[in-house]
């Protein structure tokens, strides 16, 4: 494979480096870092965005600050933020697939504990498909410390109420996705959620992805941050019973006064739904070894599995957000808003901010756009932009 790399730009913080190594036409090499390359000028912050064929690069490119004084590199990291959803969904795929986990058993049979308040019948995929209907934690997190508590919230879910009755709604569960699967897995597998990605993911597969980074890596993560007016929710309209749901969801993260997002107690955590800390070109690679198959010895998840954890599980309007949402088992699937671009079928998983990890299986492409810079969904058209050129090709 021939690679070659460059760097072009008037200065430091827009410098944009290229590595293609064939298989995308040349004039859509060029488009799509025409665009990279202005979306970096016009940010505030670094990004990177990779395209994979079978576990091998296809293009990568990265520019802008990681912070300051630090250009982005091909080393840095980043908080996938809900991109960590599509790594705990292709975990719990792994152990489905090896007979460990039953996406239709009740979640009871794993996890007794969580029949109380007439739970008893609740399946594990109604966590997966976001219709549980547990989207906060009662109480609240009073501190950093217990939200960063995987068995401490998954107490507390497991002695609530849902707030209707699993399978009837969907509603993206932000935060409780990951307290509620990272018990889910533990008790199936006996290995908590980090070590299950670090043995059976990273490792293996040599990605660079982590939930409990290491504090000697540390230093390569780009700090995130909010873009001037950044929201959330935004297809939430003037709606303030709903409007409160949203903030008692997000009020300990991404609405926070101080978030906690950048802070080595939640880097060092094992946050399943959004804590998960790790590259665009990793995040590629993963979704296009899950798409072919034949690019390993044995599938990360068999071909059958797979098929039935991105098929529809769940759909309509978040009846907390309004937003239009299509779920697999863990998944996000291709949506009526064109998330995944204009090709289908698709799936992975966003992250806040504006970084998208997935796959289309007809084209055999897996792609990752991972920004530092977070921006509202409603104003920003980075992803959407690149997605659309390499839909093209």
């Amino acid at each position: 494979m021939s690679t070659s790399a460059e760097s072009t730009a008037s200065t430091a913080g827009e410098a944009v480096t290229v590595r293609e190594a064939g298989g995308l036409p040349g004039d859509l090499v060029e488009r799509l870092t025409e665009s990279f390359r202005g979306h970096v000028a016009a940010g505030e912050g670094g990004m990177a965005f990779s395209v994979y064929r079978a576990g091998e690069p296809l293009l990568q490119l990265h520019g802008g600050m990681a912070a300051e004084g630090r250009p982005w590199s091909a080393d840095t990291l980043a908080v996938l933020f809900s991109g960590t959803k599509g790594l705990t969904a292709t975990l719990a795929a792994m152990v489905t697939g090896r007979g460990q986990l039953d996406p239709d058993a009740p979640i009871a049979e794993y996890w007794p504990e969580f029949a109380a308040r007439g739970k008893v019948d609740a399946r594990v995929h109604h966590v997966l498909d976001h219709t549980i209907g547990l989207p906060y934690v009662d109480p609240d997190p009073v501190d950093q410390t217990e939200a960063v508590d995987n068995i401490l919230m998954a107490e507390r879910l497991a002695a609530q109420p849902t707030l209707w009755e699993p399978g009837t709604k969907v509603a993206y569960h932000a935060l409780t996705y990951g307290y509620l699967m990272a018990e889910i897995l533990r008790r199936a597998t006996g290995s908590s959620v980090g070590t299950l990605l670090r043995t059976e993911l990273a490792e293996p597969y040599d990605l660079d992805v982590h939930l409990g980074l290491p504090e000697a890596e540390e230093a390569r993560v780009a700090p995130v941050f909010r873009s001037s007016g950044y929201r959330i929710s935004t297809f939430l309209e003037d709606d303030p019973a709903r409007r409160a749901v949203v903030d008692r969801m997000y009020g300990n993260s991404l609405t926070a006064a101080n978030p906690p997002f950048n802070t080595r107690a939640h880097h060092a955590a094992e946050l399943a739904a959004g804590g998960g800390i790790g590259s665009a070109d990793a995040m590629a690679k993963l979704y296009s070894l899950l798409i072919a198959p034949d690019a390993l010895d044995a599938p990360i998840v068999p071909a059958e599995t797979l098929a039935r954890a991105t098929r529809t599980w769940s759909e309509g309007d978040d009846v907390i957000n309004d937003r239009p949402v299509r779920f697999g088992l863990g998944f996000e699937l291709d949506d009526p808003i064109g998330s995944y671009g204009p090709v289908r079928p698709a799936f992975g998983h966003s992250g806040a901010g504006g970084g998208l990890h997935g796959a289309w299986p007809e084209k055999n492409l897996a792609f990752s756009f991972l920004p530092c810079e977070m921006r509202s969904e409603d104003v920003d058209r980075r992803v959407k932009e690149l997605l659309g050129i390499l839909a093209e090709g």
